[in-house]
């Protein structure tokens, strides 16, 4: 990956207090994608490291800091620390005042440019610091208000830009409703096409409920394009009452296709689908924890929409509270997983935790896709005592160290 690195050198000169003793470290970055750059060249948007070559530069490092923050502001800060002429030190005293100022960063220990190890933890923490400045950039449309029943799940789009960064983009449902008027016969015929070629069957659905979820797709993926939006958030219940549908498929189809989706226009959970997409890859899941078991430390998740690109198999299903539209029953596959939800009145909270699904479930009193989660690294009981709100996040794999290091480090 291209990054940028500036040597970090104190006003003073002498043996031993200079560029030279890094030398052999800036060469190895140089050739893993690290350009060199001075104060004049920090307007260049690649993350950027400090490489903090001698004690006495904690001073130097502000200034630069300070410089740098003109361009980039809310850039988390990395430094390079090496085993000798104080450099570790000077790196705790400056990240420790770095903190108390509100601004975020990691220290990278490198022994040298032979330390494989510390400079695949250098690369992982340029990658961490290329996501929080994505989620930065990133644009978030709020189609319709939040749900009714979202009462701790509704902040003000000042709150998820300040603690997250993403801008909310907020769209009527009037808007979508125009949208979904304006879909032509051909782009339904195909829509239904590619809800239902996959399947393993269609239980409940009519023809005519797969072209309506075919129709609100296309408004969706309008919508999307219209307003450049890095994900979205659906108040979808409204459609059942003025078009007797859903948008579970539509949520579905743009999360396979890149754009992170939830439901019910809760932008807690869309930006902790967001945020989990862009640092691990994986596709994520938005549900309901419909059952749990504190002493067996197990949870239930279920929900009406899911990525296909996360299922062995699916068939379709109508919407488990209304009985119309079309959900989607998938089946995940057995394995380990990563639970989260991000909380509180200024989203500054977080639940962690990994597990296994253990079991699929088909109960015909839930939402339709349905697992089983054996937890192995945090507590189920943290929901009843602490919780952060209704949904909770999915993605396939242990990433729950990775996670807790950026939401430590990066935010």
């Amino acid at each position: 990956m291209r990054f940028l690195y500036t040597p970090v050198i104190p006003p003073f000169g002498g043996a031993g207090q200079n560029e030279s003793v890094i030398a052999d470290l800036m060469a190895e970055l140089g050739s893993r994608g690290g350009e060199r750059v001075s104060a004049e060249g920090f307007e260049d948007p690649a993350p950027l490291v400090y490489v903090m070559a001698t004690g006495g530069t904690e001073r130097t490092l502000l200034d630069l800091q300070a410089r740098r923050s003109v361009f980039r502001a809310g850039e988390p800060v990395v430094l390079v620390a090496h085993p000798g002429n104080n450099s570790l030190p000077a790196s705790l005293e400056v990240l420790a005042r770095l903190q108390q100022d509100g601004v975020p960063g990691r220290i990278v220990f490198v022994r040298g440019p032979q330390d494989e190890a510390g400079l695949a933890t250098l690369e992982a923490a340029i990658a961490d610091v290329t996501v929080r400045m994505r989620l930065l950039d990133t644009r978030v449309g709020l189609v319709g208000e939040p749900s009714d029943w979202l009462v701790a799940s509704s902040p003000d789009a000042d709150v998820v830009r300040e603690t997250w960064g993403p801008t909310v983009i907020a769209i009527g449902m009037d808007e979508l409703e125009a949208e979904i008027d304006a879909v032509s016969a051909e782009t339904v015929e195909a829509g239904v096409a590619s809800l239902s070629g996959d399947s393993t069957g269609c239980v409940e659905p009519t023809p005519g409920d797969l072209a309506d979820v075919a129709r609100v797709t296309s408004a969706m993926e309008a919508l999307v394009e219209r307003y450049d939006l890095d994900a979205v958030s659906l108040r979808c219940f409204d459609l059942l009452v003025s078009r007797e549908t859903t948008g579970c498929f539509a949520l579905s189809a743009l999360t396979d296709a890149g754009v992170m989706a939830g439901c019910e226009g809760d932008l807690v959970s869309t930006v902790g689908m967001l945020w989990a997409n862009l640092l691990t890859g994986e596709l994520p899941w938005m549900a309901n924890p419909s059952e749990l078991d504190e002493t067996a430390d197990t949870l239930k998740l279920a929900h009406c929409t899911i990525a296909r690109g996360m299922l062995e198999r699916y068939r379709l299903r109508s919407h488990f509270e209304s009985g119309q539209g079309v959900g989607i029953q998938g089946d995940l596959p057995l394995g380990p997983v990563t639970v989260l939800r991000i909380g509180g009145a200024e989203m500054e909270a977080l639940w962690l935790a990994e597990g296994e699904i253990v079991a699929r479930g088909d109960a015909e009193n839930l939402c339709r896709t349905q697992v089983d989660i054996a937890l192995t690294d945090g507590a189920v009981s943290d929901l009843l005592h602490t919780p952060l709100g209704n949904h909770i996040v999915m993605i396939r794999g242990h990433h729950a160290a990775h996670l807790a290091d950026w939401w430590d480090t990066m935010l």
